[in-house]
């Protein structure tokens, strides 16, 4: 039996449209964009993760990279099988020689169906996994974050990450009411794309509107501790030629409130359709943001200002998912609403 749990490593993974974790011992062992690079005359894997990312936009016709996960789920079964397989190698798990089995805990969206569940399961198990447990997201965050998930006390996350937005009350172990919008990191990115073109009259990639919403993203106008101005270089689409124009956080928070007006909606929606006892406690306890879109300057103000609620980014918005996922694989057997 010692022989055969040392063959078994415990993996917790963070399947995200954008960034793919691995946690292994508590430890985050990757963290890696969701991206696989192949070789479009053979098939075979050319690169994952950071290395496939420096490709993207910049490949000639024999390379093909892919992001095989959209909205949280996986869009493409092949790619996502040979990235799962690849970022296991990344971790160096099972580099003694021997490959062991997987006992995997994979954090999947509130809102998944039964089918994007099956994909999940069958690219977790043909990457070597011998065991696979899925957790809600928000169920995970509300974990990482540190908050008692098995407790008849309501909580109320807000999980932006890039493909999707999800809203949860979360209560006695179990998603009591939730709404998922589409709207996200990459919906922003999009965004400023749009932007850029309309009143600038220039072409960027969203590899630069990230960049652009890093630096100065913003979901108010009014900033306490204004970024300074960002320069920005793409294609003027009038003359073809390089051009570079600068952008303020004002100009960044106009062209985003389309997309984060929707998710107030999703959350004034949620907060109807939470039960009275559940709502004094989230008067109580407020909101809180995670995800990279937690990070948007003023989101947290704006959307108090909204829901007249305390609202709270919590620490390592980043991480909060995967680390919830690590104690839920710890805890396999003391937590029932793992789904198998």
């Amino acid at each position: 039996m010692g022989f055969f749990n040392f063959l078994t490593q415990g993996i917790a993974i963070d399947l995200g449209t954008a960034n793919f974790l691995v946690l292994k011992d508590g430890k985050v062992v990757v963290d890696e964009p969701s991206i696989i690079a192949f070789n479009r005359t053979t098939g075979a894997v050319i690169a994952v993760g950071r290395k496939a990312e420096q490709m993207e936009g910049k490949e000639h016709e024999n390379i093909r990279t892919i992001r095989p996960l959209k909205n949280g789920v996986i869009a493409d079964f092949h790619a996502a099988e040979h990235m799962m397989k690849g970022m296991l190698k990344l971790a160096n798990i099972g580099k003694g020689g021997m490959s062991p089995s997987y006992r995997m805990v994979v954090c999947v969206p509130a809102g998944i169906t039964e089918v994007e569940k099956r994909a999940i399961r069958d690219s977790a198990v043909i990457a070597g996994a011998k065991e696979v447990y899925l957790i809600h997201e928000p169920v995970a965050a509300a974990i990482g974050i540190g908050l008692d998930v098995q407790e008849p006390t309501g909580h109320m996350l807000v999980d932006i990450g890039s493909g999707i937005t999800e809203i949860a009350v979360i209560a006695l172990s179990g998603i009591v009411c939730d709404q998922s919008v589409r709207v996200a990191g990459d919906s922003f990115d999009e965004d400023i794309i749009q932007f850029m073109r309309k009143e600038h009259n220039i072409l960027i990639g969203q590899g630069t509107a990230e960049k652009i919403k890093i630096e100065v993203g913003a979901a108010i106008e009014e900033l306490p501790d204004a970024p300074e101005p960002y320069s920005v270089k793409g294609r003027d689409l009038m003359t073809g030629l390089p051009k570079q124009v600068t952008v303020t956080y004002q100009d960044i928070a106009v062209c985003l409130d389309k997309s984060i007006t929707k998710i107030e909606e999703a959350i004034l929606i949620t907060l109807e359709l939470t039960p009275p006892e559940l709502s004094s406690d989230i008067h109580q306890s407020g909101i809180y943001l995670t995800g990279g879109g937690a990070l948007l300057r003023g989101l947290d103000r704006r959307l108090a200002r909204k829901t007249r609620l305390p609202v709270h980014v919590v620490e390592g918005p980043l991480l909060a998912v995967i680390k919830g996922t690590g104690v839920a694989l710890s805890n396999i057997n003391n937590f029932k609403f793992l789904m198998r």
